[in-house]
């Protein structure tokens, strides 16, 4: 029976007209009459125990767009790769072979950084792009092109022994291939850094030389398992190429 503001007890009123549905009684009223409704999935839940993972790929190939997704997703705490307020990336890419070893050094010092900083942590880490890509990939291609000497490049090499001597390694690597240099360039002119601008088709095309092996180098020159996965033509972001892509690393990780 509805309430009255009145203090004296209302008389029966059997010909009263009931109140319409709101539109919360609809939706419950008309919830079991919908047989075919589509269920929605549930989220995919975080791998037990703490774990550090990181992302490895080319520049555009979208570790940054992952790395976020796995800390949202999983509750990771999460370790961006150290471009944005780096002091060197734009004289870098307008003057290679004047800064390439000082952007060496820069990125060399932030990732063990971030590696004692992971150690420390109890909660699981997923950090944008490896330690390992550096000395195993930039390095190298930088020297082959010219931008590093040779008395650079073996300074570096020991600084990183230096550096890394101690370091916990990641517990697993995901490694993202795009073989189109086309889609990394897209992906780069989409997420719009100033200082990225120039970077030249060949130049990206000469790195994923390098990272079409680096998950063997990883994985036995370091000791670090690896999950390749070619997302030329997924879009990780949302719909089915997210639940797919997050389905994939929880089976990895676990």
């Amino acid at each position: 029976m509805p309430r009255t503001t009145s203090r004296s007890r209302p008389s029966p009123s059997p010909a009263a007209a009931p109140k319409p549905p709101t539109e919360a009684r609809r939706s419950e009223a008309a919830a079991p009459r919908a047989k075919n409704a589509v269920k929605e999935k549930p989220k995919v839940k975080a791998p037990k125990g703490r774990r550090f993972v990181a992302l490895s790929g080319n520049i555009g190939a979208g570790k940054t767009t992952a790395a976020k997704m796995l800390s949202q997703s999983f509750g990771y705490e999460l370790f961006d790769e150290p471009v944005i307020d780096n002091r060197f990336l734009r004289d870098y890419y307008s003057d290679m072979s004047r800064w390439s070893f000082t952007l060496q050094l820069e990125f060399l010092i932030r990732r063990v950084e971030h590696h004692e900083l992971i150690h420390s942590y109890r909660r699981s880490c997923v950090q944008d792009r490896t330690l390992y890509e550096d000395p195993e990939i930039f390095a190298k291609y930088l020297h082959g092109l010219g931008h590093l000497t040779n008395a650079e490049l073996d300074l570096y090499y020991e600084y990183f022994q230096r550096l890394s001597r101690h370091i916990i390694r990641p517990d697993k690597v995901i490694c993202f291939e795009v073989g189109s240099v086309d889609v990394l360039l897209e992906r780069i002119r989409t997420r719009g850094r100033e200082e990225e601008k120039g970077i030249r088709p060949q130049f990206l095309r000469g790195l994923n030389g390098y990272y079409a092996s680096f998950p063997q180098v990883l994985q036995e020159k370091y000791g670090v398992e690896c999950l390749v996965m070619d997302v030329s033509n997924q879009d990780i972001r949302r719909g089915r190429g997210r639940e797919e892509f997050l389905d994939r690393v929880s089976t990895f990780l676990a």
